[in-house]
C-alpha cells in the first residue's frame, strides 16, 4: 500500500532501527516506547489489521519469531508481553499490523 508507513518501512524508504528482518517480517524499535524493550514485528505483506489476518502460516510465522526477538533482547526469560491492537477503539493508530513485543521492567494488569 502506497501511503502505509510501514508498508514503506519495509520497503527501506523510511529509516527505522531494524533489529530482525527475513522474508516475511520485520522487527523494529517502537519510535515512542512504552517500556524498555519495545518492538514492532510487522509481516512484509500489507493487513491493516487482525481481521485480516487469514494466512495461518504468516500467523504461526509472527508468533514464532516472538520468543526469538525476546532471547535477542535479554527479556525472555524475565517476561514480556505481545500486544496486536484491533482497529481505533483498541488503539491502533498505524493501520498495519504489527505486534508490540514489550518488556524490560515489570508490566501491570490490565494494561489501561
Amino acid at each position: 500500500m502506497s501511503d502505509c508507513l510501514f508498508c514503506k518501512i519495509a520497503a527501506g524508504e523510511i529509516p527505522a532501527d531494524i533489529v530482525y528482518q527475513d522474508d516475511v517480517c520485520l522487527a523494529f524499535r517502537d519510535i515512542h516506547p512504552a517500556a524498555p524493550q519495545h518492538l514492532l514485528l510487522i509481516p512484509r505483506r500489507h493487513l491493516a489489521t487482525m481481521n485480516d489476518l487469514d494466512d495461518a502460516a504468516l500467523a504461526g510465522h509472527l508468533l514464532t519469531v516472538v520468543p526469538r526477538l525476546a532471547r535477542q533482547l535479554g527479556i525472555a526469560d524475565g517476561g514480556y508481553r505481545t500486544v496486536v491492537n484491533c482497529n481505533a477503539d483498541a488503539g491502533q493508530e498505524v493501520f498495519h499490523l504489527h505486534v508490540h513485543l514489550l518488556g524490560g521492567r515489570r508490566l501491570s494488569w490490565p494494561p489501561g
